[in-house]
Parts: C-alpha cells; sequence; structure tokens
C-alpha cells in the first residue's frame, strides 16, 4: 500500500488549485491511501535564527507529516512563472531536517491554472528545488490542468470535467507504479 502526502502549493481558501489536491482522496486506485498534509501556511518564513533558536512546533508537524507518507504529490498554482513562495517556504523548512524526509522520496507534480497553459512553467522550477533534495521526481506525463475554472468546483472540491477526472486518476495509477518500484530500489 502506497500513502501519498499531499502538498498544497495555494494557501488561498477558494483557489483551484487546493480544490484539485482535495478531490485527490476520490481519484486514488485501490492500492493507494492518501492524506493532505499541513498548508504551507502555517510555517513561519524560514530563518536560521528561528530555527537556532529551536524548530517551530509547526515545522515539526511538517517534518513528521512527511516522514510518515511514501510519496509526495505536489498540487500547485504557478505565481510569476515559477514557485509560490510559501511552498518554497516548506521545502527550505522541511531541507534543513535531520534526516531529511524529502530525500529519496517519490514525487509528482501538478499545476492546475485558470489559464490556458495551466501553470506549465512552475514545473521546471520546483523540478529543481526537488532534485536539490534528492527526490525522485516523476517527470511524465507532466500535469498541468489549465483553463481550471471550467472544469473544476471549488466549493465541492471535485473534478467536474470527465476527461480531466480521467486523466489524473490514470495519472495517480500510475504514480502509484512509480513510488512502489522507487521504494522497493531503496529497501
Amino acid at each position: 500500500m502506497i500513502k501519498i502526502g499531499i502538498l498544497e502549493g495555494s494557501l488561498r481558501q477558494q483557489s483551484l488549485s487546493r480544490a484539485v489536491a482535495r478531490s485527490v482522496p476520490g481519484l486514488v486506485p485501490q492500492g493507494m491511501t492518501c492524506e493532505s498534509l499541513p498548508n504551507p501556511g502555517t510555517l513561519p518564513l524560514f530563518n536560521q535564527d528561528v530555527l537556532d533558536a529551536g524548530l517551530p512546533a509547526a515545522v515539526g508537524a511538517m517534518t513528521d507529516a512527511v516522514a510518515g507518507v511514501d510519496a509526495l504529490l505536489i498540487v500547485t498554482p504557478e505565481y510569476n512563472w515559477s514557485i509560490p513562495g510559501a511552498l518554497k517556504n516548506a521545502i527550505d523548512w522541511l531541507s534543513r531536517a535531520n534526516p531529511n524526509p524529502l530525500a529519496d522520496k517519490p514525487v509528482a507534480i501538478w499545476s492546475v491554472s485558470p489559464g490556458l497553459l495551466g501553470g506549465a512553467r512552475v514545473h521546471e522550477s520546483l523540478r529543481q528545488v526537488l532534485h536539490s533534495q534528492d527526490m525522485q521526481i516523476m517527470a511524465k506525463p507532466e500535469v498541468q490542468v489549465a483553463g481550471a475554472r471550467g472544469k473544476v468546483d471549488v466549493e465541492a472540491a471535485s473534478i467536474t470535467n470527465p476527461d480531466t477526472e480521467a486523466f489524473l486518476r490514470d495519472h495517480l495509477a500510475r504514480f502509484e507504479t512509480f513510488s512502489a518500484a522507487r521504494r522497493a530500489q531503496t529497501r
């Protein structure tokens, strides 16, 4: 059984990417479970002085939650052609843990946007950061939910477009296979 942790890249309550992230429990295949990780907005801005004074409780909770899953699914918008600040901040905090809960962990990225590109530009910068943590990135197929306002019900946290739902289900099945293979390699 593969347990994935869902890390949301948006802080906004009515976020399209947050709605997609929260739809994942209804999309996972048999053999996979999921849990939402603490929202990055619960973390203070990374500051070595803060860390030196003692690990903030919210950071400890995030670290424990990430350590407790087999794989990570990041569902995020794109901000200014890159990673939302709160998501990058969460990765910065997690990278300071010893042992690093991100190292060797399988990860997939879903970007969600009302625009035509579906947040495609966030993938490259996010992959670069994830590579720095020795994460095992499932690069293909890429998931970019473009025109998300017509495909997502934010209030119900559900996918309303049948083709998008089928694609996300298929991606999760592939991610399960990818994660199981990576887990077998590290054991």
